[in-house]
């Protein structure tokens, strides 16, 4: 079986390129070092390789099941593994140490965390979606709630999720119903509905916290009147709470994960006389959705990650296999009395392996890039607070939507390059594909991150935040037209049409919005961010092939093939996309239903 994950290239992606070691000159993490860096990234992969690999499979094919009382099953070998990673002590990662965390740089944390999405993306969600949560309640939590809730999460007793979807609204947050009705202790009684709570119920943690959207009196509609709840499974006396499992849903994909129908408030486990689930305030009333955009936005970089995982995955496995399977001979020999040569030989498959190569290294590099930005943004002045914020706002949604596509794509190529094999239960492949599908409707789909990018990020402060990425891009165009640092013309070659495409996309975010008409401008969002995150992307690369400089080698080699490949046959497709935009066109926009 082929390693899930390339710990070469995550060291090249760290040290080479991002340079993470540096971040110990820093005060938070002077405690740390290379050592302390590599020692957590081998604990991960040996961690990973060992108990998460090797039951991935089982999790896909016995998912999760309501047993006779009521509670979830999952096979005790993800029962156990969980453990193991637990004891392990990862869930504190980057938790400040005054938590009990590690207190490791987020890029590093997030590279730890990769192994595990890579080895088996269903067993990791569990104590990464708790990660997420806590991570919210301790900026936004008192410090009783902090004490009572976050520190047992950091420990990994307790796990938590993230309610905000429910069956009739979906993404639609405006939509939602769930009600809270304030009591005069200061607690509030929870009544509603929710729909695919990842990891909402299981029996692997002491206690489940739940971060519940709900509207409580006086807020007015739509998103303005959400607050956010702590609706744990059992109150801090162990008291059980009324939050009721309705049913598991059956995914394609990524099964290991229990995902739930949750009722809040039924009278299943009424704690009190008063109907509700108990829950307690974060924050301020009515402001929940803004506290929530710290474990969403978090969320979305974490699904980056994970479709990322399972891209690489992917990707590696079906070079294993294009490596010792032979058929057929080269198209310029003739004698059919010749030996089958490795696929791998053939200019098609090659084709395959280099797009995938590019989609998964030029994915890893984005993710570890904006996780060094958390880091930067925690530990900067105001100036490089501000700046490195707004740089992380506007990549968020690339981040997001961009890996979900194109290491999709990528798990595809890998089931093309294993052939008929390939759509079979006995490779690895054919699950990767499937548990990478989710990824793309993850914490928003395509189109609602194309609204976000082209209709807020690019555009707000006075589109600040367009310049800002546009002026960075533009310094690595700089450093590239002088290649000094190569022993080759490409990387002045690509800056140049890395320039253009950025220029093309200024213009064309210019055009869009010209029309003074919102729904002309956002017609063809979706192309606009498929179109902006292969510009990031490609500059990714141009950052890579720079760390790589006049380096030799087989890894430095196939880093600069695969960023010949990006930008031949991947970044001259956002011409046409920009064209799209720029031109205003409304098919989609006109197009009427009943023509559909």
């Amino acid at each position: 079986m082929a390693a899930p994950l390339s710990r070469r290239d995550l060291e090249f992606l760290l040290y080479e390129w991002l340079d993470a070691e540096a971040l110990t000159g820093r005060e938070r993490f002077a405690e740390h070092s290379r050592e302390t860096f590599d020692a957590v990234l081998e604990l991960s992969e040996d961690l990973a390789t060992k108990r998460f690999a090797p039951v991935n499979k089982l999790g896909d094919q016995h998912e999760p099941y309501v047993g006779d009382d009521g509670k979830v099953v999952l096979p005790e070998e993800i029962t156990s593994g969980i453990a193991e990673f637990i004891k392990a002590g990862l869930t504190a990662g980057s938790f400040d140490e005054s938590l009990g965390g590690m207190q490791l740089p987020t890029v590093v944390s997030r590279a730890s965390s990769a192994w595990f999405q890579a080895a088996n993306a269903g067993m990791s969600s569990y104590a990464f979606l708790s990660v997420g949560n806590a991570n919210l309640l301790a900026e936004y939590g008192t410090p009783e709630q902090i004490d009572t809730w976050v520190r047992p999460m950091i420990e990994g007793r307790f796990f938590g999720t993230m309610c905000l979807s429910e069956p009739q609204a979906g993404s639609s947050l405006a939509d939602i119903t769930t009600k809270a009705q304030p009591q005069d202790d200061g607690t509030y009684r929870i009544t509603g509905t929710k729909m695919w709570i990842s990891a909402g119920e299981h029996e692997l943690s002491e206690n489940i916290v739940h971060l519940v959207l709900a509207k409580a009196p006086g807020g007015g509609p739509g998103v303005k009147g959400i607050s956010l709840f702590i609706v744990p499974k059992y109150l801090a006396d162990g008291t059980r709470n009324d939050v009721a499992l309705v049913g598991l849903n059956h995914k394609m994909g990524n099964r290991a994960t229990t995902n739930t129908l949750l009722n809040f408030g039924d009278g299943s486990h009424s704690p009190t006389d008063t109907p509700g689930a108990v829950g307690y305030l974060v924050g301020e009333e009515h402001r929940g959705l803004s506290y929530m955009f710290k474990m969403m936005n978090e969320a979305r970089i974490g699904v980056g990650f994970l479709a990322t995982a399972l891209g690489y995955a992917g990707y590696l496995a079906s070079l294993e296999y294009a490596k010792v399977r032979t058929q057929g001979r080269p198209v310029d020999q003739k004698d059919p009395a010749s030996k089958p040569v490795p696929i791998i030989e053939h200019a098609d498959v090659k084709r395959m392996l280099l797009a995938q190569k590019s989609y998964v290294e030029g994915a890893l590099s984005l993710e570890l890039y904006c996780s060094k930005l958390v880091d930067l943004q925690q530990t900067g002045d105001d100036d490089e607070r501000s700046r490195t914020g707004l740089l992380l706002d506007v990549l968020t949604p690339i981040a997001k939507s961009w890996p979900s596509q194109w290491c999709l794509e990528a798990n595809s190529l890998a089931i093309q390059v294993h052939g008929g094999y390939g759509y079979t239960k006995e490779f690895d492949v054919e699950q990767y594909y499937r548990d990478n599908r989710l990824n793309p409707i993850h914490e928003g789909a395509h189109g609602i991150h194309g609204l976000d990018l082209l209709g807020r990020k690019v555009v707000m402060a006075g589109g600040a935040g367009l310049s800002l990425l546009t002026e960075t891009i533009g310094a690595t165009i700089e450093r590239a037209a002088d290649n000094s640092q190569t022993d080759d013309t490409e990387a002045a070659e690509f800056a140049t049409q890395l320039r253009g495409a950025v220029d093309q996309l200024v213009a064309a975010t210019a055009t869009a919005w010209s029309s003074g008409d919102p729904a002309v401008a956002l017609a063809n969002a979706t192309a606009y961010l498929e179109a902006a995150g292969h510009i990031v992307v490609a500059w990714m690369w141009l950052e890579q092939l720079l760390a790589v400089g006049t380096k030799t080698g087989d890894f430095y080699d196939g880093k600069r093939a695969a960023a010949r490949y990006f930008y031949r046959y991947e970044l001259p497709k956002t011409r046409i996309q920009l064209d799209l935009v720029a031109a205003l066109d409304r098919t989609t926009l006109d197009a009427d239903p009943a023509w559909l």
